[in-house]
């Protein structure tokens, strides 16, 4: 149980840290995610089932959710289409590629196929658990992307797109162009999403274009709860870490749900209400401590 819970918390954890730089880095809400996770999956099944190294198979996936980010870039940059829209308009679009890459099947199966986890489960086999080994590999396939990310953010161009997060006036003033740095915030974020929804093919044994259906609002849950788990902190490190933790916990809380929900009469068709009741708890809280923090200043200065 609890290897399952952190096995999917890692895999959705390079998703969150995609969505983490579009929505706090960037301040761009970005829809695209829901098409590009399905996209990185697709990318990577039929990768597999044409027989291309598995680990050539993940490039390829991380490129295409690039290509996703960029594509929504462009429409919101050159035709001045708004955030959200840029990002519907994309996600849209994926949907009809995806299929088009499983060659016009909705669902696609791995399960008998040799992929990336099958190769790492095989060759890690007598030395560590069975039970531990996918956990084990995704441990470290996270760590290896946190520390990626948190290095870029901390290069000249990282933390310029972070500035402009903050204030893309102040970044238009430096003479620098905002539009660059959203296409490469963008690119990034949706690689990211793709290089996760690449992994969870692999793990669930197929690629379906419903596969993203919502994954927008576990992202968003899950970097809300990462956010609530810490005070107030600009390091790039500890956000991101707390990212990744609040994927945990979140698909932990999906878990209790779903395997424990019948005491309460709940179904899985609720599963998508709870995450939507999660965030708006989560809004009352940050708000209420956000309240109280300031409401402790005031006092302190008096």
């Amino acid at each position: 149980m609890i290897e399952g819970i952190l096995v999917e918390g890692l895999i959705y954890g390079i998703m969150v840290l995609g969505v983490f730089i579009t929505f706090r880095v960037l301040d761009f809400p970005d829809l695209t995610v829901d098409g590009s996770f399905p996209l990185g999956a697709a990318l990577m099944v039929q990768c597999i089932l044409l027989g291309v190294n598995g680990w050539l198979a993940l490039l390829v996936a991380f490129i295409g959710g690039v290509l996703a980010g960029v594509v929504t870039a462009l429409i919101h940059n050159h035709l001045k289409v708004p955030n959200l829209l840029a990002g519907i308009l994309t996600m849209t679009m994926l949907y009809s590629i995806n299929i088009r890459i499983l060659g016009n099947r909705a669902n696609v199966p791995v399960l008998d196929q040799k992929t990336i986890l099958t190769d790492v489960s095989s060759s890690l086999t007598g030395i560590i658990p069975d039970e531990y080994i996918l956990m084990f590999f995704f441990v470290c396939i996270v760590l290896i992307i946190k520390l990626l990310v948190d290095l870029f953010f901390r290069t000249d161009l990282g933390m310029t797109i972070g500035a402009m997060g903050n204030n893309e006036q102040m970044v238009i003033s430096q003479g620098i162009d905002p539009k660059t740095l959203k296409t490469i915030g963008l690119g990034l974020s949706n690689g990211l999403v793709a290089t996760s929804g690449a992994f969870a093919a692999q793990y669930l044994g197929f690629a379906d274009v419903g596969l993203g259906q919502g994954i927008i609002i576990s992202g968003l849950a899950s970097v809300m709860i990462g956010e609530f788990l810490i005070m107030k902190s600009n390091r790039i490190g500890v956000l991101t870490l707390c990212a990744v933790a609040g994927s945990i916990l979140f698909h932990a809380v999906m878990y209790l749900g779903r395997y424990y929900g019948y005491v309460i009469h709940m179904t899985p068709n609720d599963l998508n209400l709870i995450k939507g009741l999660l965030i708006i708890v989560l809004l009352i809280m940050t708000q209420s401590r956000k309240l109280k923090m300031a409401t402790f200043k005031a006092m302190v200065k008096k």
